[in-house]
């Protein structure tokens, strides 16, 4: 083989290798940024979350004793019924 040959497949060989080091470290950059998006999206759903239920908390836990959640196994009706009539009067 010629030494022009030679010349040529080691240069697209490390010109190869090249650009795959450069794509690799660009797709694991955007591949770090979207994670650190979801982490920072994931926190805030939870902060809205926990803030959904301590309100919830603070609304049930006021001196009405009725229970607005249907989850819940103490849930009355009829109590609901009632205070919903109490407020709009």
């Amino acid at each position: 083989m010629s030494s022009t040959l030679n010349v040529a497949r080691y240069t697209a060989l490390a010109s190869g290798i090249a650009y795959g080091i450069y794509h690799h470290r660009s797709l694991q950059k955007a591949h770090d940024q979207e994670k650190e998006h979801r982490a920072i999206h994931h926190r805030e759903q939870l902060i809205a979350q926990a803030k959904d239920v301590w309100l919830q908390k603070k609304l049930s836990a006021k001196g009405d004793g009725v229970i607005t959640d249907p989850e819940n196994p103490r849930f009355d009706l009829e109590k609901l019924f009632a205070k919903w009539e109490k407020e709009y009067q």
